[in-house]
Protein backbone atom coordinates (compact mmCIF):
# COMPACT_ATOMS: atom_id res chain seq x y z
CA UNK A 1 0.00 0.00 0.00
CA UNK A 2 0.88 3.45 -1.06
CA UNK A 3 2.54 5.88 2.06
CA UNK A 4 -0.21 8.52 0.45
CA UNK A 5 -3.06 5.64 1.18
CA UNK A 6 -1.49 4.99 4.51
CA UNK A 7 -2.15 9.03 5.00
CA UNK A 8 -5.30 9.42 4.13
CA UNK A 9 -6.51 6.13 5.91
CA UNK A 10 -4.97 8.39 9.31
CA UNK A 11 -6.75 11.27 8.47
CA UNK A 12 -10.19 9.39 8.10
CA UNK A 13 -9.43 7.68 11.33
CA UNK A 14 -8.52 10.62 12.95
CA UNK A 15 -11.23 12.90 11.68
CA UNK A 16 -13.38 9.83 13.57
CA UNK A 17 -11.69 9.66 16.37
CA UNK A 18 -12.12 13.61 16.90
CA UNK A 19 -15.74 13.88 15.47
CA UNK A 20 -16.86 10.58 17.85
CA UNK A 21 -19.06 9.93 14.53
CA UNK A 22 -19.70 5.91 13.93
CA UNK A 23 -21.08 7.18 10.03
CA UNK A 24 -19.90 9.67 7.94
CA UNK A 25 -19.59 10.22 4.61
CA UNK A 26 -16.16 11.27 2.46
CA UNK A 27 -17.24 15.26 1.62
CA UNK A 28 -17.14 15.87 5.72
CA UNK A 29 -13.92 13.68 5.83
CA UNK A 30 -12.13 16.42 2.95
CA UNK A 31 -13.31 19.37 4.39
CA UNK A 32 -11.50 18.32 7.42
CA UNK A 33 -9.24 17.29 5.66
CA UNK A 34 -8.57 20.80 3.60
CA UNK A 35 -8.65 22.37 7.22
CA UNK A 36 -5.83 20.49 8.08
CA UNK A 37 -3.87 21.30 5.11
CA UNK A 38 -4.31 18.70 2.95
CA UNK A 39 -3.44 19.67 -0.56
CA UNK A 40 -6.49 19.67 -2.78
CA UNK A 41 -5.14 17.21 -6.40
CA UNK A 42 -5.68 19.33 -9.74
CA UNK A 43 -8.72 18.87 -11.16
CA UNK A 44 -9.00 16.26 -14.15
CA UNK A 45 -8.82 17.66 -17.07
CA UNK A 46 -12.09 17.74 -19.99
CA UNK A 47 -10.98 14.82 -22.00
CA UNK A 48 -10.50 12.12 -18.84
CA UNK A 49 -14.07 13.66 -17.45
CA UNK A 50 -15.75 12.53 -20.71
CA UNK A 51 -13.51 9.25 -21.15
CA UNK A 52 -15.10 8.22 -17.77
CA UNK A 53 -18.55 9.27 -19.00
CA UNK A 54 -17.68 7.14 -22.31
CA UNK A 55 -16.79 4.24 -20.11
CA UNK A 56 -19.69 4.54 -17.93
CA UNK A 57 -22.28 4.58 -20.75
CA UNK A 58 -21.08 1.91 -22.76
CA UNK A 59 -20.60 -0.15 -19.02
CA UNK A 60 -24.48 0.79 -19.36
CA UNK A 61 -25.55 -0.19 -22.73
CA UNK A 62 -27.86 -3.37 -23.00
CA UNK A 63 -29.26 -5.08 -25.90
CA UNK A 64 -31.58 -7.54 -26.18
CA UNK A 65 -30.56 -10.61 -26.66
CA UNK A 66 -32.99 -12.60 -29.75
CA UNK A 67 -32.48 -16.37 -28.91
CA UNK A 68 -33.74 -15.41 -25.00
CA UNK A 69 -35.26 -12.26 -25.67
CA UNK A 70 -32.89 -11.26 -22.21
CA UNK A 71 -30.83 -8.46 -22.07
CA UNK A 72 -26.93 -8.25 -22.36
CA UNK A 73 -24.16 -5.95 -21.60
CA UNK A 74 -22.83 -4.72 -25.53
CA UNK A 75 -19.54 -3.38 -24.51
CA UNK A 76 -16.53 -5.42 -22.10
CA UNK A 77 -13.71 -4.09 -21.27
CA UNK A 78 -10.30 -6.12 -20.91
CA UNK A 79 -6.88 -5.24 -19.86
CA UNK A 80 -4.42 -5.90 -22.28
CA UNK A 81 -1.04 -6.90 -21.05
CA UNK A 82 1.60 -4.57 -20.86
CA UNK A 83 -0.33 -1.61 -21.03
CA UNK A 84 -0.64 -0.50 -17.11
CA UNK A 85 -2.59 -1.36 -14.45
CA UNK A 86 -5.25 2.09 -15.72
CA UNK A 87 -5.67 0.83 -19.70
CA UNK A 88 -8.83 -0.48 -20.47
CA UNK A 89 -10.36 -1.61 -23.74
CA UNK A 90 -13.25 -2.39 -24.82
CA UNK A 91 -15.05 -4.14 -27.66
CA UNK A 92 -18.57 -5.11 -29.07
CA UNK A 93 -19.96 -8.62 -27.97
CA UNK A 94 -21.75 -8.27 -31.47
CA UNK A 95 -18.74 -7.63 -33.29
CA UNK A 96 -18.26 -10.72 -35.34
CA UNK A 97 -14.08 -9.80 -35.45
CA UNK A 98 -14.35 -9.78 -31.63
CA UNK A 99 -11.52 -12.24 -30.51
CA UNK A 100 -12.92 -15.79 -28.27
CA UNK A 101 -9.91 -14.03 -26.03
CA UNK A 102 -11.45 -11.13 -25.81
CA UNK A 103 -14.62 -12.08 -24.16
CA UNK A 104 -12.26 -14.43 -22.40
CA UNK A 105 -9.85 -12.12 -20.89
CA UNK A 106 -13.27 -9.97 -19.94
CA UNK A 107 -15.46 -12.47 -17.99
CA UNK A 108 -12.24 -13.51 -16.00
CA UNK A 109 -11.90 -10.22 -14.77
CA UNK A 110 -15.41 -9.58 -13.82
CA UNK A 111 -15.23 -13.28 -12.02
CA UNK A 112 -12.04 -12.12 -10.50
CA UNK A 113 -13.71 -9.09 -9.40
CA UNK A 114 -17.02 -11.12 -7.75
CA UNK A 115 -14.13 -13.38 -5.91
CA UNK A 116 -12.23 -11.01 -4.25
CA UNK A 117 -15.79 -8.86 -3.11
CA UNK A 118 -16.74 -12.71 -1.78
CA UNK A 119 -13.63 -13.42 -0.38
CA UNK A 120 -12.93 -9.23 0.94
CA UNK A 121 -16.99 -9.95 2.71
CA UNK A 122 -15.89 -12.92 4.47
CA UNK A 123 -13.06 -11.42 6.48
CA UNK A 124 -15.06 -8.15 7.28
CA UNK A 125 -18.09 -10.90 8.43
CA UNK A 126 -15.23 -12.94 10.40
CA UNK A 127 -13.98 -9.96 12.10
CA UNK A 128 -16.96 -8.23 12.88
CA UNK A 129 -18.55 -11.39 14.43
CA UNK A 130 -14.98 -11.96 16.22
CA UNK A 131 -15.53 -8.82 17.84
CA UNK A 132 -19.51 -8.57 18.83
CA UNK A 133 -18.72 -12.36 20.42
CA UNK A 134 -22.50 -11.81 22.22
CA UNK A 135 -24.61 -11.39 19.24
CA UNK A 136 -25.66 -13.90 16.83
CA UNK A 137 -23.31 -14.29 14.18
CA UNK A 138 -23.94 -12.92 10.63
CA UNK A 139 -23.48 -15.31 7.89
CA UNK A 140 -23.90 -14.92 4.47
CA UNK A 141 -24.35 -17.77 1.82
CA UNK A 142 -21.24 -17.67 -0.72
CA UNK A 143 -23.19 -20.62 -3.40
CA UNK A 144 -24.56 -17.72 -6.14
CA UNK A 145 -26.09 -20.33 -8.60
CA UNK A 146 -29.92 -20.32 -6.56
CA UNK A 147 -29.72 -16.48 -6.33
CA UNK A 148 -28.42 -16.42 -10.10
CA UNK A 149 -31.31 -18.79 -11.39
CA UNK A 150 -34.11 -17.09 -9.72
CA UNK A 151 -32.95 -13.71 -11.47
CA UNK A 152 -32.69 -15.19 -14.84
CA UNK A 153 -36.31 -16.86 -14.32
CA UNK A 154 -37.13 -13.10 -14.04
CA UNK A 155 -38.05 -13.85 -10.06
CA UNK A 156 -36.31 -12.19 -7.12
CA UNK A 157 -35.33 -14.65 -4.81
CA UNK A 158 -37.91 -15.09 -1.72
CA UNK A 159 -36.63 -12.87 1.06
CA UNK A 160 -35.33 -15.05 3.54
CA UNK A 161 -33.50 -13.93 6.92
CA UNK A 162 -29.99 -13.74 6.37
CA UNK A 163 -28.27 -15.23 9.77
Amino acid sequence: MSQRKKEIQFIIAEFQEKTGKVDFNMADVVEYAKSKGWPIPPPISGEERLAKEFSQAAREETREDIKTGKPYRVYHAFKPEGKGQSVFYWFNIDDEKAPRKFMMKSARMYREQMVGEAVQLTLDLEHWNNIHPTEEPITMPMDFRPDVLWRLKGQEQPTEEVS
